[in-house]
């Protein structure tokens, strides 16, 4: 896939990084639907499947959770450059990317979290500090759900798929309903995906 950004297309990429930064409750992963929609459905600067692919090779990746952005930007700098891959070109161009889709996603959010740990620490008795924290957690809740949705949504809408839904319906009740440690839930879906059940 080759689109051509122009510097105001750079600049509309980092202003949108930056302020999901600041939406960024319960970590990078909530923002994924609106990244979807301006990266695939509304810029076309990613297809479908190279935000999939990105998402689920950095969720699978050891390390941190917000990898999935510096892929994301990996991949819209590598369409930019219109460069064969590992070309020099390719290159510049994919660093650029990740380097203006990670400042824009660490930048405000690292600021904002350290002045409001440090301000909360220091009022951590205040009855408002501790109803915040509180009410927090249904937003968090919601926006992974999202997340989990679209991310669900690549999985086809069709019957055909009916073993990947009820997986993943099985597990979200597991998670819920048990103290079961996740990587066993993940070890089961890789014995599952290495006999091809789902």
């Amino acid at each position: 896939m080759t689109i051509t950004l122009t510097a105001a297309d750079w600049a509309a990429l980092l202003l949108h990084f930056l302020s999901l930064s600041l939406l960024a409750i319960g970590g990078a992963i909530s923002t994924l639907p609106d990244m979807h929609r301006i990266l695939v459905d509304e810029n076309h600067w990613l297809l479908d499947s190279q935000f999939s692919a990105s998402v689920a090779l950095a969720q699978a990746a050891p390390g941190p959770n917000v990898l999935f952005v510096a892929l994301l930007g990996w991949n819209v700098g590598l369409n930019a450059s219109g460069a064969t891959a590992g070309s020099a070109l390719a290159w510049v161009y994919g660093l650029a990317g990740m380097g203006v889709a990670m400042l824009g996603v660490l930048m405000p959010s690292t600021t904002l979290t350290l002045v409001a740990s440090r301000w909360a620490h220091h009022n951590r008795e205040l009855r408002s500090v501790r109803a915040f924290k509180q009410g927090m957690a249904p937003v968090v809740m919601a926006l992974l759900v999202a997340t989990g949705w679209i991310l669900a949504l690549n999985l086809g809408k069709t019957l055909d798929h009916w073993p990947l839904w009820l997986l993943s319906i099985a597990s979200a009740v597991v998670v819920w309903r048990t103290r079961l440690h996740l990587l066993w839930l993940l070890g089961a879906g890789a014995v599952l995906g290495w006999f091809g059940l789902v």
